[in-house]
């Protein structure tokens, strides 16, 4: 096994890649009741288009098929329901679609073997009929009509619809009622094989564990299953340009919701390396935190004029083929705060970034950074998450003292380009 150290947290994660490619990673915890495990598949709601390992042709699939593979995998042939299984054994089970991976994830402090049986057989043993496609289908369809009517939900998916021509990163997960209803079981195994190939998957372990000794316990419950090869994904070319600046919905809210979104369109030519990703990460949490967070003066004026309440939610969303900026609040006057922002970036590039503010909210995120290293569910989300992008996690703590004021003010013009902004607003 691989054994990667990081001093400033003192922690270490144990990493082998298995003959059928799998990769496992075993970050032990001494000392600490809860263990947590977590197996994901590098297949989201984006990989709708595809060429299978041993083939020629183009696959496409209709919208929604990961999400739906996701909720019948617990379904088993004889007749019981995995996550009730796991229940019965005082294990907290879940399982979640995002755009570039699906992930099935266990957490206990007791019964973890006996949980493990279940967990690596459901994942392992699918089983779709006719029948329990169709009823899936009206389960997923009132989930979809549920987060139709869901305001959060509506502003962030109508940002993306504002920045984003062709990329499949604008499309709810779930699909659509209508994409749906052309699913059946042969599209379901097409996908389950192409994708749930141990090769495009990969378990992270986090807990009191001896590594070696957990490592063997997975081998033992692993079908014979060889790699499958690469998979060829394709995606349709986007454009650098947004698609309108401005989009806005009427819905039941007591006060208005926006969302103001910034396309980062230089993803494909800065992601040469692993640690640029990570700086490019980092540089933006820094220019969001001096822009409009809690302690910019931004932030502070819009508070005080009553035009926000609390502090608005920023996050920097990439995968392979997106990267995009999200500012989310409840406001008063969203057009103003919009207009307010543009010009504090402007500002900003003028008189370029303070040494004394960027040093304070870098030295912020960092100890936040080292806060996720207590909570064994955050370490291996993480884990598995960077995983599939490619990065070590350990990597964030490593790079964020690299970074220094002339590369952030670099990311500044390059990323918060005010051509590139968008915003989305939901009204009463």
């Amino acid at each position: 096994m691989q054994i990667t150290k990081n001093l400033k947290v003192k922690e270490e994660v144990y990493t082998e890649k298995l003959d059928n490619g799998l990769t496992v990673m075993i970050i032990p915890k001494r000392k600490v009741q809860k263990k947590y495990i977590i197996w994901g598949t590098k297949y989201g709601s984006n990989d709708n288009k595809f060429i299978a390992p041993g083939e020629t042709n183009i696959t496409e699939v209709p919208k929604g098929v990961a999400h739906f593979l996701e909720h019948k995998m617990f379904e088993q042939e004889n007749g019981t329901n995995s996550l009730d299984v796991l229940s019965s054994l005082g294990v907290e089970a879940n399982a979640y679609t995002t755009n570039d991976h699906t992930a099935y994830l266990y957490e206990c402090t007791d019964n973890f073997y006996e949980a493990l049986d279940e967990f690596m057989d459901y994942i392992q043993h699918p089983y779709f009929t006719d029948e329990n496609v169709e009823k899936e289908k009206g389960i997923i369809g009132q989930e979809i009509m549920m987060y139709d009517d869901y305001p959060e939900w509506k502003v962030y998916l109508n940002t993306l619809e504002a920045m984003y021509h062709n990329n499949p990163i604008k499309l709810d997960i779930t699909g659509t009622i209508e994409t749906i209803d052309k699913i059946d079981k042969e599209i379901l195994y097409k996908c389950y094989n192409t994708f749930y190939n141990p090769s495009n998957m990969a378990i992270v372990i986090c807990g009191d564990f001896v590594p070696e000794e957990i490592l063997e316990e997975i081998k033992k419950r692993l079908i014979d299953k060889k790699s499958n090869g690469k998979i060829q994904r394709i995606y349709e070319k986007e454009p650098k340009e947004i698609v309108k600046e401005k989009i806005e919905q009427k819905m039941e809210v007591s006060r208005p919701l926006c969302t103001i979104g910034i396309k980062d369109c230089n993803i494909e030519n800065s992601f040469s390396s692993s640690e640029e990703i990570v700086k490019r990460h980092l540089s933006i949490e820094i220019l969001l935190n001096i822009l409009i967070g809690e302690s910019s003066n931004l932030y502070k004026k819009l508070y005080q004029q009553g035009n926000i309440s609390n502090m608005p939610s920023i996050s920097y969303e990439f995968s392979n083929n997106y990267a995009h900026i999200l500012i989310s609040m409840q406001a008063n006057e969203p057009e103003k705060i919009y207009e307010e922002l543009k010009k504090e970036i402007k500002k900003q590039k003028e008189e370029t970034i303070k040494e004394e503010e960027f040093n304070r909210i870098k030295k912020m995120i960092y100890g936040e950074y080292v806060k996720e290293y207590n909570d064994v569910t955050e370490i291996a989300r993480m884990f598995l998450s960077d995983y599939f992008k490619g990065i070590n996690t350990f990597d964030y703590l490593e790079q964020i003292g690299s970074i220094n004021l002339n590369y952030v003010n670099q990311i500044l013009k390059e990323v918060f380009d005010e051509t590139k902004m968008c915003l989305s607003i939901i009204r009463n």
